[in-house]
């Protein structure tokens, strides 16, 4: 698919840790929206000023992996929808057009952890997630998903809302592809089954996201070649990480990550450019990348 070049928003964790806010596990980000909400929104702000035409409520934490089930049942949809309205306001504050807020939804059992996630339980939370973003949010981001099952869930839980869901895969790292001959989920699973998968479910949007750049270019190629067999036309968007090591078959938020330093200046941007060249036409950042990061972007690919 190609056309207008749409710019997303970056990884909050550094930017609010930039800002003063306390971030420490579990609860991380979600610490945030607990002690120091205004620098959420000015975070959200902070990206939306550098370009970004889509933000992503900071609701990622607000599931009882990092805040536990007491605080979920007790706080959990205050907070649910607190991060929708901060993603709400930083949006319509916003003059020069329309910005859109996606509304996050998380893997539920855990990022980078697809043997955790179970179908029986997986709606008590994604319900609360939905209802308590939905009066907030334009479009679902379900994100870091590493498995289809975890999107089918997403798929289920949002159908009612009639919002566009934009869904965003994270891959296997280099080896686990040269492993099995093709671009794959965390899961093991294929980018080409996540892209059928995708075709099938109505998805708006399909995206890749919380990976290292070198495996996006290979999955957005791989999906669009499905797309077009199959007659659909889904947008495809990435949004990589900047981590130093290899986050295969490790949790992701564990604590604070060495970053890349080669993903600086135009590093990152480098890479943006051959996934538009694929057929990306949206593109941000996740962990490790920033609000000037976004600027570069939304300057040289929105041109």
């Amino acid at each position: 698919m190609t056309g207008t070049i749409r710019i997303l928003d970056g990884g909050m964790s550094r930017e609010l840790m930039r800002l003063g806010a306390r971030l420490v596990q579990p609860e991380w980000s979600a610490l945030a929206l607990i002690e120091t909400p205004d620098i959420v929104r000015q975070v959200h702000a902070e990206f939306i000023a550098a370009g970004a035409d889509v933000i992503t409520t900071n609701s990622y934490a607000l599931v009882p992996f990092h805040i536990g089930d007491d605080r979920f049942r007790d706080d959990g949809a205050e907070l649910i929808a607190r991060s929708g309205r901060l993603a709400r306001e930083a949006a319509d504050a916003e003059t020069r057009g329309k910005v859109l807020v996606g509304g996050g939804l998380p893997p539920i059992f855990g990022s980078y952890e697809p043997d955790n996630f179970d179908p029986a339980r997986v709606q008590d939370y994604l319900s609360v997630l939905v209802e308590n973003l939905a009066p907030h949010v334009d479009i679902w981001q379900a994100e870091t998903l590493s498995l289809i099952a975890e999107a089918e869930a997403v798929r289920v839980a949002t159908e009612s809302t009639g919002k566009p869901l934009w869904v965003s895969f994270t891959l296997a790292d280099a080896t686990t592809a040269e492993r099995t001959g093709e671009p794959a989920l965390r899961s093991g699973e294929s980018v080409t089954a996540a892209a059928e998968w995708a075709a099938g479910a109505g998805v708006a949007t399909l995206l890749f996201n919380c990976s290292k750049p070198e495996v996006m270019e290979p999955a957005i190629r791989t999906a669009a070649a499905v797309f077009a067999r199959l007659g659909v036309d889904i947008a495809i968007g990435v949004y990589a990480n900047a981590f130093e090591e290899e986050t295969d078959g490790e949790k992701a938020n564990e604590g604070l990550s060495g970053m890349r330093e080669e993903l600086s200046g135009d590093g990152y941007l480098a890479y943006a450019r051959t996934w538009v060249a694929a057929g990306a036409t949206l593109v941000g950042g996740c962990c490790g990348i920033g609000a000037d990061q976004i600027s570069r972007l939304a300057s040289e690919l929105k041109a």
